[in-house]
């Protein structure tokens, strides 16, 4: 029970620095520049992809593939990918073309409401994979976070709001993933099923966020072949922390 405990708290502590942190950076950041890369961008968007893909098909699906359980693979995985599509709309809906103090902050709550299963994929990876991979996808998606704390606190500057304040209202976005993280890290240890389907849950969202926005953004930033190379080398990265 005691190392239940301290794991879950360990779990919350870096999903925090994963949530708040990624979208708070992205924010202070998009506080100090005018100008960002594309080119880099849209490498670094790639390249997360490429990770997560490798985490969530060797580290997270594997685990959750038991003898005789693919139905509930797969019904996790579309439900994740069902519940990111959803919040994803809600998203793509939160972006009004006036006012743009207002866009920031409808930005924030929609990024808010699509943290959650971010978080859980944090959780799950920890309960059901190894630390390591508990680490290396909140890393991931802490980077993943870095430009949607950019997307809030850009229009609310621009709009009037004070620097500090755009980058705190960023920061408090990613505060859901903790929750996120809280709730997948307990459903994970009520037993066989409930770990198969939070996992394969995580898996199947983390796949809607690399193909429905990482690679299609990357791929509209930079008109090139590296970012598929740099999703490659992403994978090959993941494929060497799960071993």
């Amino acid at each position: 029970m005691a190392n239940t405990t301290m794991g879950l708290w360990t779990t919350l502590l870096v999903t925090a620095a994963a949530g708040i942190g990624g979208t708070g950076l992205g924010g202070a950041l998009a506080t100090l520049f005018h100008r960002d890369s594309g080119k880099g961008s849209s490498l670094l968007l790639s390249f997360a992809a490429g990770v997560m893909v490798s985490v969530s098909c060797f580290g997270l699906l594997t685990e959750a593939a038991a003898p005789g359980a693919m139905e509930l693979v797969a019904l996790g995985v579309f439900g994740g990918c069902a519940v990111s599509a959803g919040l994803n709309a809600l998203l793509d809906h939160g972006r009004p073309a006036g006012g743009l103090i207002l866009a920031g902050l409808v930005m924030a709550a929609a990024i808010a409401l699509h943290n959650v299963p971010e978080g859980m994929v944090i959780g799950a990876s920890f309960i059901g994979g190894t630390v390591r991979q508990g680490w290396t996808m909140a890393a991931v998606i802490g980077l993943h976070n870095i430009p949607e704390g950019m997307a809030i606190s850009a229009p609310m500057v621009a709009g009037g709001e004070s620097r500090w304040r755009a980058a705190g209202v960023a920061a408090l976005s990613g505060a859901p993933t903790v929750l996120g993280a809280a709730l997948g890290y307990c459903l994970g240890t009520l037993g066989p099923v409930s770990l198969t389907l939070t996992l394969s849950f995580a898996a199947g969202a983390m796949l809607y966020v690399v193909f429905g926005e990482l690679l299609p953004e990357a791929a509209g930033l930079w008109k090139s072949k590296l970012p598929a190379l740099a999703a490659v080398l992403g994978i090959l990265v993941g494929m060497l922390i799960d071993g």
